[in-house]
């Protein structure tokens, strides 16, 4: 079995306050997730490997942007997302 069979997917937008590098202004950007949740059982064709990867599996988020634009109308430069772990265990 594959990862994704233990996992039900979805998306995300979790709002985060970013500072722009080019202006200094501090605004809140909504960062896209992906968002993996548990599934509640395992599917019948599991065998007993299976089960134990599924018994230490977590649910955990993923960042999906890596890049946000600055909100400010005179600067409105992309700048990197930093700071902000890239998988969080929810």
């Amino acid at each position: 079995m594959e990862e994704k069979d233990y996992y039900t997917e979805a998306p995300a937008t979790k709002p985060i306050p970013l500072n722009c590098p080019w202006c200094r202004t501090q605004d809140t950007y909504d960062i896209k997730w992906l968002v993996r949740t548990k599934r509640a059982s395992l599917p019948p064709r599991a065998d007993e490997r299976d089960r134990a990867k599924f018994a230490k599996a977590q649910s955990y988020m993923v960042l999906l942007d890596t890049q946000a634009m600055c909100k400010n109308m005179r600067c409105r430069k992309r700048f990197d997302i930093s700071g902000i772990k890239t998988m969080a265990f929810i």
